[in-house]
């Protein structure tokens, strides 16, 4: 510290378990829990309520720090907020179960609680990975699978009779990353063209497909994708240019 003129120094314990590593970065904050999503390389990170101010630290310094050291894209919620998110993801998943498959309030409970988010979950699972729910048989298994794959067809006929009135250009429909759902709330915000998706941000995206739906970096590709073919036209004259 003297040699760098008092400049304070965090000496941070190096650890191979990557949920180690940041809670280490995060100290002295506590942490109750670390919620980690390999594939977006991102973190969720619960702290008691008492101790989040500490975690983020002035201006976002510590989380920030914390995001740099360990590679990680680290989002920071309180106990509190985390129980309420998930009292709120049960309910939701749940009235979902309810409808799709027109079930009752115990199976949907009992599917929800076995880690089922989506009716595509139950669609694509095998029946007899299905029938190990609790309460469940093989019977009840392939009934639910049928149930939802009729939804599924149903709701993407219907999607996809919406995305035709909305007028959504073919370029924007084969875009990588968008499902027809995804397709059907950009249509309704006016986003049909190309160009139209060219010209969000990545927050402007997420807002209209839903945050939930959609990572940054998912968000960035895409439009990065859509874009293209501004650099194409733009890189055309100064290639015939050369040409000449």
């Amino acid at each position: 510290m003297q040699e760098l003129q008092g400049e304070k120094v965090d000496i941070i314990p190096w650890s191979n378990d990557t949920a180690n590593f940041i809670v280490n970065a995060l100290a002295p904050a506590e942490v109750s829990k670390v919620l980690m999503d390999e594939e977006k390389n991102k973190t969720e990170v619960v702290v008691p309520d008492d101790q989040l101010s500490l975690a983020i630290g002035r201006r976002g310094q510590n989380v920030k720090l914390a995001s740099q050291l360990t590679g990680w894209e680290i989002d920071i919620m309180t106990e509190t907020e985390e129980s309420e998110r998930r009292q709120k993801e049960t309910r939701e998943r749940t009235e979902l179960f309810k409808l799709a498959l027109d079930v009752d309030d115990v199976i949907a409970h009992l599917l929800v609680a076995e880690g089922y988010g989506t009716v595509e979950d139950v669609s694509e699972t095998a029946v007899e990975d299905l029938a190990t729910v609790e309460g469940f048989d093989e019977d009840i298994a392939t009934e639910l699978q049928r149930r939802a794959r009729e939804f599924i067809e149903k709701r993407d006929a219907e999607l996809a009779s919406r995305l035709e009135a909305l007028g959504v250009s073919e370029e924007v429909r084969t875009a990588e990353g968008l499902t027809l759902a995804m397709l059907v709330a950009l249509g309704d915000k006016g986003v049909k063209s190309l160009d139209d998706l060219a010209d969000l941000a990545s927050d402007e995206l997420r807002e209209i497909v839903g945050e939930s739906a959609m990572d940054n970096d998912t968000a960035n590709a895409i439009i990065m994708k859509a874009r293209e073919h501004w650099f194409a036209d733009e890189a055309a004259p100064v290639a015939e240019a050369a040409k000449a």
